[in-house]
Formats: C-alpha cells, structure tokens, sequence
C-alpha cells in the first residue's frame, strides 16, 4: 500500500482549510465565551490521546508510520484501542475540532469534516485491508467488537 498524504500532513492540511474557510465566511462568525473553554479541552484532550496511542504502538514495539501498514509487527488492541481502532487518527480529529471552535466561526468546522471523510476513505480504509490481509481471522474480530472511528 502506498500512501502519499499522510495522516499528519493531513492534519495541518486541513486545519489550514478550516481557517481559510473562516475567514472566507465571516458571516458565519458566532460569539461565545464557552466555545474558548470547550475547544481548549477538545485540543488537550486530542493531544492526549494522540500521544498515548504513540505510546502504545512504542511499548508494542511496531512501527506508527502510517504510509507503510505492512510493516506492522503487531497487533495494538489494549489501552485506548479498546474503545477504537484508530485513537492517532482520532486524536487529530479532536484537535482540529478544538482549533474550529477557537475559531468561533461555523465554516471552520469544514476543516475537521474534510479530515475525516479523508482519512476514512484514503487512509483507514486501505490501512484495514492490509491489517486484515496481514493478521487475519484476529484483525477481522477486532474490527467487529472495536468502532472505527469514536
């Protein structure tokens, strides 16, 4: 599988979107002292998680390059991949939906929404027909008991 767009290549792509978006629209702009506070949590949170599911793949000893599923020497199901199959990816997401809200303007959110329906389709996607070519009847059982993306 090759991959010429990785995920964190992505993930700044799109958070540039989103801010084009916004200042593109400022009719969209809204007011809300609350939005500050739930955007810094969302990015915390994101950085967090994007952080220990790093952490994760280290203690596994497998390799985190994305543009190279293949090379994955084993199989992360513990920790925050319990709850989801893609925690790095989820991790982003949660940031750049801080980074929207910050923003206080509704087009922001394109930004996020772009980088999801991306990376599904030209990421995670691809990545799980190579995970489940390499690791099988396991892999396929873990996708069935662990949501894709939240």
């Amino acid at each position: 599988m090759k991959l010429y767009f990785p995920p964190l290549a992505q993930c700044i792509v799109y958070g540039l979107l989103g801010y084009l978006a916004s200042r593109a629209m400022p009719s969209l702009e809204y007011a809300a002292s609350i939005a500050v506070w739930i955007a810094l949590v969302m990015f915390a949170l994101g950085a967090i998680i994007l952080f220990q599911a790093v952490r994760l793949f280290g203690k596994a000893e497998t390799t985190v390059n994305p543009i190279e599923p293949e090379k994955a020497e084993r199989l992360v199901t513990s920790g925050l991949y319990r709850f989801t199959r893609n925690p790095m990816y989820l991790g982003m997401l949660l940031v750049l939906v801080g980074g929207a809200l910050y923003m206080q303007n509704i087009a922001a959110l394109l930004g996020p929404l772009a980088y999801m329906l991306s990376m599904t389709f030209l990421q995670i996607k691809p990545e799980e027909r190579v995970l489940s070519a390499k690791f099988g009847k396991p892999f396929e059982d873990y996708c069935q008991r662990t949501r894709r993306w939240f």
